[in-house]
């Protein structure tokens, strides 16, 4: 089996092209909804979070209130950080739990979505890592147009990730989503056969 670590910072379209491979056939284990499974009511990361930063983080349903945290986030680098430390290992506890599981089952790609793969010091997790990146000025206009942040906000995030020419220098594949929507699903193609080969490699 082999595993591709696919990252890219904010705005860059990894959900695009993690949707092509896994329509071409790839297992795909997203961490961004690994984070979200392992915040559910009634789980322990969301208690300790909860004692935390106080009940403004949860809602009266008793679920994260997402907004809450990233304002609380993005105005106190040591909470980002105390953040962090509660949900970084669960969700690579259960990042690995599911690796385990496709491999068992014969899955012969897995795309693991690691947003932070760079910060976090995944690389070497994977057999190879996976860059999709768009020049910055893209990036935060397709997180104010498509996601309703503000221009302020949306610099904030970017600016809280690692720079994109750093990423480039290490990635193994990397994937420009700077043009249109047919060239993109071109290029992931191309990229797409590229690890196929790498797949059937002894």
């Amino acid at each position: 089996m082999l595993s591709v670590g696919l990252t890219g910072n904010v705005g860059a379209g990894k959900s695009t092209v993690v949707a092509l491979f896994a329509g071409w056939g790839a297992t795909v284990i997203d961490t961004d909804v690994l984070a979200r499974e392992v915040v559910e009511p009634g789980s322990p990361a969301l208690a300790l979070i909860g004692e935390l930063f106080g009940e403004e983080v949860v809602t009266e349903e008793g679920e994260l209130d997402r907004a809450a945290v990233r304002r609380v986030i993005f105005a106190d680098l040591g909470a980002r950080e105390q953040l962090e430390a509660i949900l970084h290992p669960a969700i690579r506890a259960r990042f690995a739990e599911l690796l385990i599981e496709a491999e068992a089952r014969g899955d012969r790609i897995v795309i693991g979505v690691v947003p932070l793969l760079y910060e976090k010091s995944m690389e070497a997790d994977f057999d190879a890592v996976l860059l999709v990146d768009a020049p910055l000025d893209v990036r935060i206009e397709r997180l104010v147009s498509k996601r309703g942040l503000s221009a302020d906000e949306a610099r904030a995030i970017a600016a809280a990730q690692m720079p994109a020419e750093e990423k480039r220098a290490r990635a193994d594949f990397i994937i420009d989503n700077d043009s249109d929507i047919p060239t993109l699903e071109r290029r992931a193609w191309e990229t797409w056969k590229e690890i196929e080969k790498l797949s059937r490699s002894p």
